[in-house]
């Protein structure tokens, strides 16, 4: 793959969905702007397989760099990049926006140009915050994510919910950027110590700042990107934005947790010392957000609220798993973040489906939905059974990594987290019980079609990557092996 190595891949890669939302924004006709996302989005996606097809996984460090200058003047610049942290996340991202934009084919009736131009936009943002490593540009396209999911949220969300949840994620979101900004100011000003300035991450990695420093810089980043994870109690956006927002878009809400990349890829790298001095303070908000969220998922009556506060829980166990320092649990959360982007993503998706037929997704309007929707059914209990960490999806090896690795590191959290486990398992069965296999009440919901062909196929894509890596896991663990070691080995540095 040397001739792919040499193409500036990972900028053809930000491009395309740009690209793409440009030309939808200027389509008036609904067929040509959904064939536009579609072809964007598969385009994007074959590049991410490009990229994954160009990296060498046999060894550490940054591949595929391409840079330019920006901002002259502060020695910041256009850099991107990756490694075995953000590789996998490429595809993932780029296939959840493909199978976003086929869920919204036919529900999108106003303005679908400018709907999938956002959705499209979105994309290039999230892929620039995977791929960016200039602290800079890692912050601006973080922040350019905030523009297209408010419009999407407020112009095509649920009638009642959306106006407040899109002002509320947006200020919110707004507000967590202000700590994370100055703390990659703090950090880059006593990095530099006098000298000239570097923004650059492969610079930032070399010399950690002083201890006194890098306490600081852990606290803003910790809360900037603990917003976003999202951490408790910063996480009272999250159910507001699963009932307002489509049900589409919050696939992606749920599916890309850009903050916890963020803690792995900025805040403990950079901050080693204190990270590992704070580990308590990491373990116990995992912890926390893995019983609250449990907890409050048993008390909700709506299956899209319930499965938000399920993913409040389960990205408490990768945060849990961060505070332990270790490769296998460093391998366990990346895994279980690319769980998130794939059956937690697809559950949402078959959600929009069962909203769109029968109108709510309230367990009080629901029941029979198997009998009618078999296929639907069996998909949303797969990816739920995903997301438990069920043996022969991907979660399984997810969770057993960081589990294991708690209990050696910290072991009452550790029995904590599978309490919570428990739990959580508990909370997404009876519902689900209820709602799919309880007495019918709506006639919408026995007159109600399955899925069909194309939705079918949106299904059954990411339920073959559960069960592939569920059951055999080694080929991404081994990709993922170099990389885990060399950020392990950083915590040593001091």
């Amino acid at each position: 793959m040397t001739e792919l190595s040499g193409l500036p891949l990972l900028s053809c890669l930000l491009a395309l969905p740009l690209l793409g939302a440009l030309a939808c924004s200027l389509q008036r006709d609904a067929a040509w702007a959904r064939g536009l996302a579609l072809g964007a989005a598969l385009l994007t996606l074959l590049c991410s397989l490009l990229v994954v097809a160009a990296f060498d996984g046999t060894r550490g460090g940054f591949q595929l760099l391409d840079s330019a200058n920006w901002m002259p003047g502060l020695n910041i610049r256009y850099l991107v990049g990756v490694d075995g942290l953000s590789l996998l996340f490429l595809p993932a991202t780029a296939l959840l926006f493909c199978a976003t934009v086929i869920a919204g084919w036919r529900g999108v009736r106003s303005a679908p140009g400018l709907y999938f131009a956002l959705l499209l936009f979105f994309e290039a943002a999230t892929l620039g915050v995977f791929c960016a490593l200039d602290s800079i540009l890692f912050f601006f396209c973080w922040e350019l994510t905030l523009l297209p999911l408010y419009f999407l949220v407020s112009l095509w969300g649920v009638d009642g919910w959306r106006q407040a949840a899109a002002v509320r994620y947006f200020f919110v979101m707004l507000g967590g950027g202000v700590p994370l900004l100055f703390g990659i100011i703090v950090l880059v000003f006593s990095h530099a110590a006098g000298g000239p300035l570097a923004f650059d991450l492969p610079t930032l990695l070399i010399n950690p700042v002083d201890r006194d420093a890098q306490i600081l810089v852990f606290l803003l980043l910790l809360v900037g990107f603990g917003v976003k994870v999202p951490l408790v109690p910063l996480h009272t956006w999250l159910p507001a934005m699963a009932m307002g927002a489509p049900a589409a878009v919050t696939a992606l809400l749920v599916g890309l947790k850009l903050g916890a990349y963020g803690l792995i890829r900025f805040a403990i790298p950079l901050a080693p010392q204190a990270a590992h001095e704070l580990h308590w303070l990491l373990a116990g908000f995992g912890t926390v957000a893995i019983l609250y969220g449990a907890v409050a998922a048993l008390a909700q009556s709506n299956l899209r609220s319930m499965l938000a506060y399920l993913s409040v829980s389960h990205v408490g166990l990768v945060v849990l798993g961060l505070a332990s320092f270790s490769v296998s649990a460093l391998q366990g959360a990346l895994l279980q973040l690319l769980n998130f982007s794939v059956a937690a993503g697809s559950g949402f998706l078959m959600l929009a489906f069962l909203q769109r037929r029968t109108g709510s997704t309230d367990l009080a309007h629901l029941g029979g939905v198997a009998r009618s929707m078999p296929l639907l059914s069996s998909f949303f209990l797969l990816f739920g059974l995903a997301g438990m960490g069920m043996p022969g999806t991907i979660g399984f090896p997810a969770e057993l990594l960081i589990v294991v690795s708690a209990l050696h590191t910290h072991t009452g959290a550790g029995l904590a987290a599978l309490f919570g486990v428990v739990l959580g398992a508990g909370a997404f069965l009876a519902p689900f019980r209820r709602a799919f296999f309880g007495p019918a009440t709506s006639p919408d919901v026995l007159a109600a079609e399955d899925l069909r062909a194309r939705e079918l196929l949106l299904a059954l894509v990411p339920t073959v990557l559960l069960l592939v890596f569920g059951f055999y896991p080694a080929p991404l663990l081994e990709l993922l092996r170099p990389a885990a070691e060399a950020w392990v080995a950083g915590m040593g540095v001091f």
